[in-house]
């Protein structure tokens, strides 16, 4: 029975490559001369840590993090800028998460769009990785497509095909 796996998985290397380009580009701009920034990435937790001056610089570093990432492959929904800047001494610091994986509420919505679609096809949630089987390819292909039309926050990719 042909199948295929839904993931939403971000790979480091680019992701610690993305954050490098990001961290020359902001040390090489004119208004950043001279001023306090720290881009670290925490490879274990994916979670980036910024530390800038001010709120407009913070604003700033995440604007070139998201056109950078997204010119190495990386999608901006890979990244969660919903946690505010906080003020911590003389900077400002924000962490910002990168989505890895798909979290259950996630899943479930993506099942249960699946299944509303009056496809015919059977998703199932295994872990961080939603598998949708069906009879034929051309439904599974019929599948991708609905998921890529629907909005669900998150990048999603489809892999491991098999017939």
């Amino acid at each position: 029975m042909p199948s295929f796996d839904i993931t939403s998985k971000v790979d480091l290397q680019t992701l610690d490559n993305a954050i490098n380009i990001v961290k020359k580009e902001i040390q090489n701009r004119f208004d950043f001369k001279d001023s306090h920034v720290v881009i670290d990435l925490n490879k274990k937790d994916y979670t980036m840590n910024v530390e800038a001056d001010s709120e407009m610089k913070i604003d700033q570093i995440t604007d070139v993090m998201i056109s950078r990432s997204m010119k190495q492959g990386i999608p901006a929904e890979a990244f969660d800028f919903s946690k505010e800047p906080y003020q911590s001494g003389k900077v400002v610091k924000k962490d910002v998460v990168v989505r890895n994986g798909i979290k259950q509420e996630d899943a479930k919505k993506i099942v249960k769009a699946i299944k509303d679609s009056g496809l015919k096809a059977q998703a199932q949630i295994m872990d961080d990785v939603i598998r949708v089987t069906a009879k034929k390819i051309d439904d599974l292909q019929e599948v991708i497509a609905k998921c890529k039309t629907g909005n669900f926050g998150i990048p999603l990719q489809y892999v491991n095909m098999k017939s």
